[in-house]
C-alpha cells in the first residue's frame, strides 16, 4: 500500500521536476511514510500538518511551492483525493459561502490567534519599523528600505498635509501611523483587533499625535480627512465587502482619499487554503479584484490601482530569514513557549506564501479611492 501511494506521488511531484529523496533543494526527504496516506486523506492540510510533525523535509520550501504551484500539481493532487476529504472540502467551502465568518464577535479570533502570538516573535522577524505587510523593493535593497518605501508610497499617493485626520484600519504595530505623524505632521487613529498589538503600538507612537485604540471599524464614528487599510482586507470576508465600503466612506470626508492595501486572488473563491485558515488567519479570505471593483460600485471610485505581488515574495523571504536567525533568542524570551512543531508551522507558512506570490496564484494591490463626484484631479504615482 505504501509504496503504491508513494508511486503515485513521485509521478505527481514529477510534472514539476520534483524527486523523493533527491538532492536538489527543492526535492522532498521523506522521514515517515504515513505522509502519503496523511496527503491521500487530507489534503493540502495533511501536507502541511505531516511538515510540521517532522514525516518530511525540503531545503527549499519556497522552490518547492513555486514548482509545484506552477504545475498546478496541486490540483492534480486534487483529482486524486478520497471521496471522503474531497466531501470535507466541500462542507468547508459551503460554510464559508453561506455564514458569515468575519461578523464582529468572529473578527476578535484572529486577533487573539494570530496576532496575539507575542510581540517579540514580531519585533524579531519585522523591520524596524515593525511592517507585518508588503515591502516596496522597487529602489530598495533591505527589508528596512523597502519597508519605509512602502510607507513613504502611501503617504505619497494619498497627498498628506500637515494637520489632516487620518484614520489607519488595521493598524498592526503603529508603523504607517508613526511614520505619518512623524514625516507628514499629521493625526493618526490607529484601530486594530488585537491587545497585543495595541500595547506595542501605544509605546511605539509616544510622544506623536497618534491614538491607538482596540475597535473594530465598524464601531468607529468619526470624519477623517484620510484613511488608509494596510493588509487588513483580507480579514474582512466577502459577505462584509459592500458594508466595509459603506462604513469607510460614511466615515472619509467628501473630498478624501482612501487608500486600500490588500493581498489578492486572481479567481472569486469564497474560501482560504485550509492549513492558513486553521493556524494562520482564522477567517481570512483574499478578495479578487472583481470583488472589489463590484464591492466599491455604490460609494467609491476607482482612481488609481498599483500591483506589485513580486515584492511581497522578497518580503516574505526576508521574514523567514530573520526568524530563522532568531528562533533561539525569541523562543528564549518568550520562556519556551513555542515548540518545534510552531517553527515549522511558521516557516511553512512564510515559504508556501512567497512560493504562491513568486508564480502569481496571489497578488499585492494598492488601490486609491475616493467619492463619486468629488472632482480629484488624481496622479498615479509609483
Amino acid at each position: 500500500m505504501a509504496k503504491n501511494l508513494e508511486k503515485t506521488a513521485q509521478k505527481i511531484l514529477g510534472f514539476a521536476g520534483i524527486k523523493i529523496n533527491g538532492n536538489s533543494p527543492e526535492d522532498i526527504k521523506i522521514h515517515n511514510p504515513r505522509v502519503y496516506e496523511r496527503i491521500l486523506t487530507e489534503g493540502s492540510l495533511g501536507l502541511a500538518e505531516s511538515y510540521m510533525d517532522g514525516d518530511w523535509d525540503c531545503q527549499r520550501l519556497d522552490v518547492f511551492f513555486y514548482k509545484i504551484l506552477k504545475e498546478r500539481i496541486d490540483e492534480k493532487a486534487l483529482e486524486g483525493l478520497n471521496f471522503k476529504t474531497k466531501i470535507k472540502l466541500l462542507a468547508y467551502r459551503i460554510k464559508s459561502k453561506v455564514f458569515n465568518l468575519q461578523n464582529i464577535s468572529r473578527s476578535k479570533i484572529v486577533g487573539k490567534k494570530h496576532y496575539d502570538t507575542g510581540n517579540y516573535l514580531f519585533e524579531k522577524m519585522l523591520d524596524r519599523r515593525m511592517q507585518y505587510s508588503c515591502g516596496y523593493f522597487k529602489n530598495a535593497k533591505t527589508l528596512d528600505e523597502a519597508q519605509e518605501a512602502k510607507l513613504d508610497l502611501i503617504c505619497k499617493k494619498i497627498n498628506l498635509k500637515p494637520g489632516m485626520k487620518v484614520l489607519d484600519i488595521g493598524c498592526g504595530f503603529g508603523g504607517f501611523a508613526k511614520y505619518a505623524a512623524e514625516k507628514y505632521k499629521v493625526k493618526v487613529i490607529g484601530v486594530t483587533i488585537s491587545e497585543a498589538q495595541a500595547i506595542f503600538a501605544k509605546k511605539f507612537c509616544r510622544g506623536l499625535d497618534v491614538e491607538i485604540r482596540v475597535q473594530d471599524y465598524r464601531e468607529i464614528s468619526e470624519k477623517f480627512d484620510r484613511i488608509v487599510s494596510i493588509g487588513m482586507f483580507e480579514h474582512v470576508g466577502f459577505k462584509n465587502y459592500i458594508n466595509f465600503f459603506t462604513i469607510t466612506n460614511k466615515l472619509l470626508k467628501e473630498d478624501g482619499l482612501f487608500l486600500l492595501h490588500t493581498i489578492g486572488k486572481n479567481t472569486s473563491e469564497f474560501s482560504a487554503d485550509p492549513f492558513i485558515m486553521k493556524y494562520i488567519f482564522s477567517g481570512g479570505e483574499l478578495p479578487s479584484l472583481s470583488q472589489i471593483t463590484k464591492a466599491v460600485e455604490e460609494s467609491f471610485v476607482v482612481l488609481d490601482v498599483h500591483s506589485f505581488g513580486g515584492d511581497y515574495d522578497k518580503t516574505l523571504i526576508e521574514w523567514n530569514k530573520n526568524f530563522k536567525e532568531n528562533w533561539n533568542t525569541i523562543n528564549k524570551n518568550d520562556h519556551g513557549k513555542y515548540d518545534n512543531r510552531f517553527k515549522r508551522m511558521w516557516e511553512y507558512y512564510l515559504l508556501c506564501c512567497a512560493g504562491a506570490f513568486r508564480v502569481g496564484n496571489i497578488q499585492l494591490w494598492q488601490i486609491v479611492l475616493s467619492k463619486p463626484l468629488a472632482n480629484v484631479n488624481y496622479q498615479s504615482i509609483r
